[in-house]
């Protein structure tokens, strides 16, 4: 049994490395990346407040399809460049976005959602998919978060791939 929580006293330095450890320990050495982006977006819904979604899109073949998540039922297929996660997939960018309703081309899977960041996951110059994280707040996401979960990709994108 694995107990991982965060400290209700951290900064975001300390919650995203206290998150990004967590996440080295429990994927470190399984070779089977849906159990890891599935044990990865468990870990993220219990480390971050103020989210409604957290998971993984996977590419497969010329879209995004929905991987391990927590949070609402989803949408299934993302063209890729068509809304945020589509966006993100396509410029290999991370889109931090204050306010999902301004974005254009939106996709509303959850009508609560007012937030979201989306970042890419790429290994050996490969587009594996993309991590998303939505809050039904708005601005609930900033660079500090970006970076935080950018040094996630990092540990954990060679075991998701």
């Amino acid at each position: 049994m694995y107990d991982f929580a965060p400290t209700d006293t951290a900064d975001k330095a300390t919650l995203y490395a206290d998150l990004i450890s967590a996440a080295d320990a429990l994927t470190g050495g399984e070779p089977d990346p849906v159990a890891n982006m599935a044990n990865v977006a468990a870990l993220l819904w219990q480390f971050l407040p103020d989210l409604n979604w957290a998971g993984f899109y996977r590419l497969v073949g010329d879209e995004l399809v929905l991987g391990p998540f927590q949070g609402k039922p989803a949408c299934i297929r993302i063209p890729l460049g068509r809304g945020v996660c589509g966006t993100a997939a396509a410029t290999r960018e991370t889109q931090l976005v204050e306010d999902v309703h301004a974005f254009p081309g939106h996709i509303a899977c959850d009508a609560a959602s007012a937030s979201e960041i989306v970042l890419p996951v790429v290994q050996d110059g490969h587009l594996i998919g993309v991590l998303d994280l939505d809050s039904p707040r708005v601005a609930r996401f900033d660079s500090d978060d970006a970076a935080g979960l950018e040094a996630l990709i990092a540990v954990i994108g060679p075991r998701i791939s």
